[in-house]
């Protein structure tokens, strides 16, 4: 019993415009591993160690979150930050 066409390296040398498709399957895949770790590292609410950092979402009380917003300027916005209490 033969497998399907297009897996084996040999296969795919007779079947090359299956190419691109591999070429974009694994870039889409790659890039939605990249977007998730990037959530997972940068974004504040997720915190990897809530012995040391409690609250993280403090560290962002005087940063700039939002990338890019075509109405406002916010290099100049500060809005207040709430203060949450057990």
């Amino acid at each position: 019993m033969q497998g399907m066409q297009g897996i084996s390296l040999s296969s795919l040398k007779k079947h090359p415009a299956l190419i691109p498709l591999y070429v974009c399957l694994g870039a889409g895949a790659v890039m939605a591993f990249g977007y998730t770790l990037r959530l997972a590292v940068k974004n504040p609410d997720v915190t990897w160690n809530r012995v040391t950092n409690p609250e993280p979402q403090q560290e962002y009380a005087e940063k700039q979150y939002k990338f890019y917003s075509p109405v406002r300027d916010y290099s100049t916005y500060r809005a207040p930050v709430p203060k949450y209490q057990d």
